[in-house]
């Protein structure tokens, strides 16, 4: 009987074995199958439609841009290397008409020189313009100085564009002109470091003369308004409200 028992269970334990293989042979190839298309599904990649290339458009030299200063600059303080913000008044455009620097933008300038007012010579601050920067945040290098904004030296067209008509509007500079009229816009005479101040382009004062007599300050109030004049020419993208 014992042995006949240990028989009936080897028979039972081969029997257990065999039915293990069977439904190890079912389910494997279910696993497996399950693996491949789990794979598949990580492996899977999405395809997206490629912005179009951005197109840039060229501002000349020469080209003037109308701005308005955001706070007070005087020869009495200013040192050079100071650094200053003005807005952009009129909106800048490109020959076919797309805009590239909008109402609102800021040109970025520093003092480059600056003389203090003295007995019969009145104080003079020279500026240069180096950054704008649109309301979208994008910032851009140009090269700029100061000039007037008067009719009779700058052209304006239907598109906003403002042009200069001389490369001599660029040896502008502030100069004293009296606390009624702010700062008066002067040409510096030969264009040389330290020259007296040549014939005054700005409204106001009409002699020199009279300008010395005062011995004033050039005391550059916020909101003057006067054109920054491009020295080299600049490219710019369309401007977009998000960059």
């Amino acid at each position: 009987m014992r042995f006949m028992t240990r028989s009936n269970l080897a028979q039972r334990a081969l029997s257990l074995f065999a039915v293990l293989l069977l439904i190890a042979g079912c389910t494997l190839p279910v696993a497996a199958q399950r693996r491949r298309t789990r794979t598949r599904r990580h492996t899977t990649t999405r395809t997206t439609n490629a912005p179009p290339p951005v197109r840039y458009y060229t501002l000349s030299a020469d080209q003037t841009i109308r701005v308005r200063m955001d706070s007070e600059l005087t020869s009495r303080t200013a040192r050079i290397g100071d650094r200053f913000s003005t807005t952009v008044t009129e909106p800048v455009r490109s020959d076919s008409g797309a805009e590239l620097i909008p109402v609102g933008s800021k040109i970025w300038g520093r003092v480059s020189s600056v003389k203090r007012a003295e007995r019969r010579s009145p104080g003079n601050i020279s500026v240069s313009f180096y950054q704008v920067e649109l309301p979208n945040h994008a910032r851009y290098p140009l090269n700029g100085s100061l000039t007037t904004l008067q009719t009779d030296q700058v052209n304006s067209d239907s598109e906003s564009t403002v042009k200069g008509r001389s490369n001599t509007k660029r040896d502008v500079v502030f100069i004293g002109g009296g606390a009624a009229t702010g700062a008066l816009i002067g040409a510096i005479a030969g264009g040389g470091r330290g020259a007296g101040i040549g014939a005054i382009i700005g409204g106001g004062l009409g002699t020199v003369g009279r300008v010395i007599e005062k011995e004033q300050e050039a005391d550059v109030k916020s909101g003057t308004e006067f054109g920054v004049i491009l020295n080299q020419s600049v490219r710019l993208p369309e401007y977009t409200a998000t960059r």
